[in-house]
This record gives C-alpha cells, sequence and structure tokens, in this order.
C-alpha cells in the first residue's frame, strides 16, 4: 500500500497535503463522557491448537462523539498469561482492514518464546464490523463468485459492466448499512481499543499489528501515546499514501514480485519446463490469463480469478511450489485440474471474505478522499498498467466502489508523534503490499522509533513467519523494551538475512519444515485482503 520511490502519480495531490490533526494528548475538556465499562465476562473457547483461549464480548458505542447512543459489540479472544510477572495486555490484529484478529490471539501467544508470552494477556479482538463482532458487514454476497468478467477493460461494454458492479456493491452497502458506515473507519476502531483497554482494566496496552493493524496503531498512539506501552508494528503502510495512492504504488510493486516469481520459475526449468528465460516464462504465464479468457479452467477460473489465485504468491513464497507446479500442468500437459484446486486454495472467495470486502471498502472509502471523477480511475490505471500489468486493473476494481461510496470521506489523520514511548517497526525490503518506503516513512514520523529490516526479503508479514533473527528482535522488546540503534546515519536500526526461496519439493512434501509451517499458518491469519 506504499509507493515505491518516484513512483506517486499525478492524481496523488487529489489526497496529498489534506489532514486531520488529531489530539496528541489523552482525551480532555469538551469531551463527551465516556460510556462506563462493564467487566468482561471470560468463558473458555478452546481449540485443539489453542487450548488456553478463551472469549469475551465487549460493548462499544458506535459513535463515540455520543457515548449514550446506539452501541454495536466486540468479540474478544484471550490467553492469559501464567507468570508472575505480568507486563499487561498485547494486543494483536493481524491487518485488513477486514481481517479477524479473535484467532491471532492463540497464534501469537503460542508463537512467542513461551518466557515471553506466558507474561502477557495476549488479546485478540475482531475490529467493528469483522466476523464475531455484531453487527458484522456483509454487503453483497457472492460478489466475487465465478466467472468475474476480465479485469482488464478492454472494451468500452466490458468498463461499463465492471463500473456497474462496482456501483452496484456500493449501493448495496449503503442499502443494508447507511446507520452504520459512517462509523466504520480507523480512528472509529482506535477509539474502540481504548475502550478495549478500559475494560481490561490497563493503564497501558502493549501492541503488536500487521499490515493494515500498523496504520492502525500508528492512529491509536497519536491519539493516546501515553497509554501505549510498547508497540511493535510488522509491514508498514505508508501514512502518507492513505488510500488511494497506497493501492497505485501497490500495482508496481505487486508486478514486480510477479516477475520475482517468473525468475524463480526460470530457475527450475529442468522441473517445470516453461523455459529458463524469465522473460519467457511470464510470456506464457500472460497466454495462460488470455486462454482462459476463452475458456475458464474448470467453468470457474478466468483472467480475474488467475490474478486472484497467484496474487497470494506475492504475499507470501512458501506458495510459489504449488502455484508453479498449477501453472506448468496448464501450459504443457493441458491439464486445468491442478490450476481449479489453486484458485479453491488461494483464491476463491468464502462468506469470510465477502465479510473481510465489505469491512475493508466500508474503512477505506470512509477514511480518506477518493477520486469521485472515473476518468481519474481510468487515465491512472491504464498509465499504470502499461508498465505493471499484473493485478493493477484487479486491484483497481477491488477498490472501485470507493469512486462511488454512499458515505462521504473523511480526511487521514496525521500519525507523526513524538510522545509515544520506542515503537518497534519490522519490515522486508522487497515486501509488495506494504512497500519498504512505508517502513521508513512511519519510522521518521515516530520520533525514537527503531526500524529492523529483512534484508531482500519479499513476504508480507517478517514476524512469527520462521525467521528467527527478526523473532529474536520482537521478543527481545516484548521482553524488555530495549530497540536496537543504528550507528552512524543509517536510517535502518538492525538487519536480518531473509530465509531461503521454497524449492519445488515444497508443493509434495507431506511433512512441512518448520519455517514453512509457521510462515504458512501466519499467512492464514493475514491473508490478502488488500
Amino acid at each position: 500500500m506504499t509507493p515505491r520511490a518516484g513512483m506517486l502519480i499525478a492524481a496523488g495531490a487529489l489526497v496529498a497535503g489534506t489532514v486531520t490533526v488529531l489530539p496528541a494528548a489523552p482525551a480532555g475538556a469538551g469531551e463527551p463522557a465516556p460510556r462506563p465499562v462493564p467487566t468482561l465476562a471470560w468463558t473458555g473457547c478452546a481449540t485443539e491448537a489453542y487450548p488456553k483461549l478463551q472469549c469475551a464480548t465487549l460493548r462499544v458505542t458506535l459513535n463515540h462523539d455520543d457515548p449514550a447512543g446506539r452501541t454495536v459489540t466486540l468479540a474478544l479472544t484471550r490467553v492469559p498469561h501464567t507468570a508472575k510477572t505480568f507486563q499487561g495486555p498485547l494486543l494483536v490484529n493481524p491487518g485488513g482492514p477486514g481481517g479477524s484478529g479473535r484467532g491471532m490471539a492463540g497464534y501469537v501467544a503460542a508463537s512467542l518464546p513461551p518466557k515471553v508470552a506466558a507474561e502477557y494477556d495476549v488479546i485478540g479482538f475482531d475490529p467493528r464490523g469483522v466476523g464475531k463482532s455484531e453487527p458484522a458487514l456483509d454487503c453483497r454476497p457472492g460478489h466475487f463468485a465465478p466467472v468475474r468478467p476480465d479485469s482488464v477493460p478492454n472494451d468500452t461494454a466490458g468498463e461499463r459492466l465492471a463500473i456497474e458492479r462496482a456501483q452496484d456493491f456500493a449501493a448495496e452497502c449503503g442499502r443494508k448499512y447507511a446507520d452504520v458506515l459512517p462509523y466504520i473507519d480507523t480512528v472509529s476502531s482506535a477509539r474502540d481499543m481504548d475502550v478495549i483497554r478500559r475494560a481490561l482494566g490497563a493503564p497501558k496496552i502493549n501492541y503488536l499489528g500487521y499490515s493494515y493493524g500498523t496504520y492502525l496503531g500508528a492512529v491509536y498512539a497519536r491519539l493516546h501515546p501515553d497509554r501505549v506501552r510498547r508497540m511493535a508494528l510488522d509491514s508498514a503502510v505508508n501514512p502518507h499514501g492513505v488510500w488511494y495512492e497506497d493501492n497505485i504504488a501497490q500495482d508496481y510493486a505487486f508486478d514486480t514480485r510477479h516477475k520475482d516469481f517468473m525468475a524463480w520459475v526460470a530457475a527450475r526449468n529442468s522441473v517445470y519446463k516453461l523455459g529458463a528465460d524469465p522473460a519467457a516464462v511470464e510470456a506464457a504465464w500472460y497466454r495462460m490469463r488470455d486462454a482462459l479468457r476463452a475458456q475458464p479452467a474448470g467453468g470457474k477460473v478466468g483472467p480475474g480469478e488467475l490474478e486472484d489465485t497467484y496474487l497470494p504468491g506475492a504475499y507470501y513464497n512458501g506458495y510459489w511450489p504449488r502455484l508453479a507446479k498449477a501453472f506448468a500442468a496448464y501450459v504443457n500437459d493441458a491439464d486445468p485440474a491442478p490450476l481449479t484446486e489453486a484458485y479453491e486454495r488461494y483464491g476463491e472467495a468464502d462468506a469470510a471474505a465477502d465479510n473481510g470486502y465489505s469491512v475493508y471498502t466500508s474503512v477505506q472509502c470512509r477514511d480518506a478522499g477518493w477520486p469521485r471523477d472515473w476518468n481519474v480511475w481510468r487515465k491512472d490505471n491504464w498509465d499504470v498498467h502499461a508498465k505493471a500489468p499484473f493485478s493493477t486493473w484487479n486491484n483497481a476494481w477491488y477498490n472501485a466502489p470507493c469512486a462511488f461510496w454512499p458515505v462521504d470521506s473523511l480526511t487521514p489523520p496525521d500519525v507523526s508523534n513524538d510522545e509515544v514511548p520506542p515503537v518497534l517497526i519490522l519490515q522486508a525490503t522487497d515486501d509488495a503490499a506494504t512497500p519498504y518506503e512505508g517502513g521508513v516513512a512511519l519510522h521518521r514520523l515516530m520520533r525514537g522509533s527503531s526500524l529492523v529490516v529483512e534484508e531482500g526479503g519479499g513476504n508480507h508479514g517478517v514476524t512469527l513467519a520462521g525467521n528467527d533473527c527478526m523473532d529474536e528482535h520482537l521478543s527481545t522488546y516484548l521482553a524488555t523494551g530495549r530497540v536496537p540503534r543504528a550507528t552512524g546515519d543509517s536510517e535502518v536500526d538492525a538487519a536480518c538475512a531473509t530465509l531461503p526461496d521454497p524449492e519445488p519439493a515444497a508443493a509434495n512434501r507431506v511433512e512441512p519444515t518448520a519455517a514453512e509451517t509457521a510462515g504458512s499458518a501466519l499467512h492464514g491469519f493475514l491473508g490478502h485482503v488488500r
């Protein structure tokens, strides 16, 4: 969600430079008195994987400026601390916006070193509108049902059909949730987090956020710097690009990462037999895409579904062996079955995805201004597509409801912060979903923060995913509050080597390696909600 250097387009001026300045101190005089917060009633909701997991619900005000008004319900989970030393609650968020965070509590508690996890109550939560929180949004069930029109609008009729589809989605959201949409936004969710803090009886929170969760954390820190004890932000959103420019910038980064995958396949020509030249392999992929326009694989994988299937590979290279195997089977053997299976595994939307997308659009469309003139979208996306064709138009239609959103947009807050305690920012240098520049930008905005990078890493989410070096920095920070500090003029405070790329055997391996297990588990939570 962040531009690579020099790749901001002219449309960026529509949002850049307009900010809402949030208070840098706790709520003061003139703000409405907060609603009394009930005590949380935790009940056991153990799973086989997370036997200590507990659940609770919490009612929060829909409109935080009207404490006596309507409430909505948040669903929470907890893995309680077991050590004598208690460092307070550790709230965790997997991003999105629209990602369910309830399962993250068990995963984080199980993935941190036991001694560290034992000192925290690890708290997961479904943000307003998400998952088990109520109401849970689902604007238009089946919006991504196959086979969709080709994402690349090659003629006027195709473009009109896609525009109408986006308009219908926005209209359905407005029809079903007119009273809720004005309050589905990042600032409202950040204020919910402070209600969670109060309900937990904690003077301060600790926080671990991934992807969009880094932005949510930064907004909370701006609202309440004195209520932050420790904050780790993994794979940072660039606050300067929220959200139109960030999505444009993703298009370039995803195309680059897709080319990395093509090069990986070419380097293993003895296995996949798709050619030893990355450009030739990429050309074969686009020929596959063209063929699917005429005859979708399994009656369900057309060009748009193909992009949905291969986009997760730009988030996590652990998927590459299976994706390459499906690619080779289709091209070399005219066998569409592995491609259909890959779509069902990585790209197909279910009810949870419908809910996640409904919240995603609701938050992003409300958070910040988007062009309302479709001519701006058309020009910008054709310009980007000419250089980065892999997912530009797919991403454009994913966000297109914001051009027709039934609720006015807010302006994004200024998240610069010189009052919050040292924040740990963790970033891969080749991350496509939240490119590296976002980590640098957030590091500059949060004075006293520390930036730890995974050199050469292209995965989205770099802690608790198999890289011991990155995990050590996170664990040390949560255990002690210490952050690494650079020497000299470097903006990077510490660096770790990336993990090696996967090998083809991973597609058939019965027992995955420890790194593969950790990586696939984390990315199961992060998903690929953009």
